[in-house]
């Protein structure tokens, strides 16, 4: 039987494109629109995937900074995961902030009912929380995130203080120490960030507890950011999504961080916000054909401001 002599339905069925991969994101809403939710769905959408998103608190900040936050209730956020998951089926999870230690503990019954699929999960800076509300939390993700987490994403900082609450050593842990005390709770990999080396430049190291396995060095930026560890994470789960191998994934989202903070904008008086979309941009008068590749144009003197407050260009 040919096409056109299909019920309709049939015909439908086979012209309807496959969805993409759909990768489920738990993390706060912010009117910022630089990290959190908002910055989880243009990233995902930049990788090519579908994000479902799941509010756990709704931040109130601007581009510079936290100033407090309302987490959502915790069957409510459930209740959001579970109506989804009973229509789509998903291939990644990307956990960010998750507002509360009872948020924590509601996601994470959430995520053991699927224990195939990959988790990244992001530990971002709450020290803005009181001492009580930090502790709560963290002692939650502890015990029942890490365990289902296939890569555990962090600044060096961050990630010391929450693996590491003791370390007294004269030098900074190494991604390897990290990655065996994430180990001791069930996460497999560490990708950290933002390890300081000589020269102005910055590591971002893949390690599990057997050794570094990938990574990427940048050189620092004279710009500070909001939103980089939620773009590189979520960035990971989508690439992770379609079934790219750990340091694969891992090599390709820090290429995409890195251009996504190369094309960074400033939209207020704040921090500089990553752009996910910038190779979507039309090439600048300077520029012939293809916008460039991180590391293959010269960077400029970091003392000559670029138009429209964008930061200087690195080369790695």
């Amino acid at each position: 039987m040919s096409t056109a002599d299909s019920p309709p339905d049939a015909q439908h069925d086979e012209q309807e494109a496959p969805a993409p991969a759909c990768v489920m994101s738990f993390n706060a809403s912010e009117p910022s629109g630089a990290a959190g939710l908002a910055g989880d769905v243009a990233t995902i959408a930049a990788m090519g995937a579908h994000a479902l998103p799941v509010v756990t608190s709704i931040l109130l900040r601007d581009t510079a900074e936290i100033f407090d936050q309302h987490p959502i209730d915790s069957d409510t956020v459930v209740e959001q995961a579970r109506s989804i998951l009973e229509d789509i089926s998903i291939t990644a999870w990307k956990v960010g902030f998750l507002g509360s230690a009872e948020g924590v503990s509601a996601v994470a019954e959430v995520l053991s009912d699927y224990p195939d699929v990959p988790l990244v999960a992001y530990l971002p800076a709450i020290t803005w929380l009181d001492e009580e509300q930090q502790q709560s939390y963290l002692d939650a993700f502890r015990e029942l995130v890490l365990p289902q987490t296939l890569v555990l994403v962090g600044n060096h900082k961050t990630l010391t203080d929450f693996l590491l609450p003791d370390w007294d050593a004269d030098r900074p842990a190494s991604p390897r120490e990290l990655a065996v005390a994430a180990a001791q709770h069930g996460a497999e990999h560490v990708l950290v960030t933002g390890i300081t080396l000589p020269n102005q430049f910055v590591d971002n190291v893949l390690a599990n507890a057997q050794g570094p396995i990938a990574g990427e060095r940048f050189e620092r930026f004279e710009v500070s950011f909001v939103g980089a560890g939620d773009t590189l994470s979520a960035a990971l789960a989508a690439l992770l999504s379609v079934g790219a191998e750990v340091h694969e994934a891992v090599a390709e989202a820090l290429s995409f961080l890195d251009q996504s903070l190369d094309a960074g904008f400033r939209p207020g008086m704040g921090n500089v916000i990553p752009d996910r979309f910038f190779w979507a941009l039309p090439p600048g008068e300077d520029q012939e054909g293809d916008l460039p590749i991180a590391g293959e144009a010269e960077a400029p003197d970091f003392a000559e401001p670029e138009p429209s407050n964008r930061p200087p260009r690195r080369m790695h």
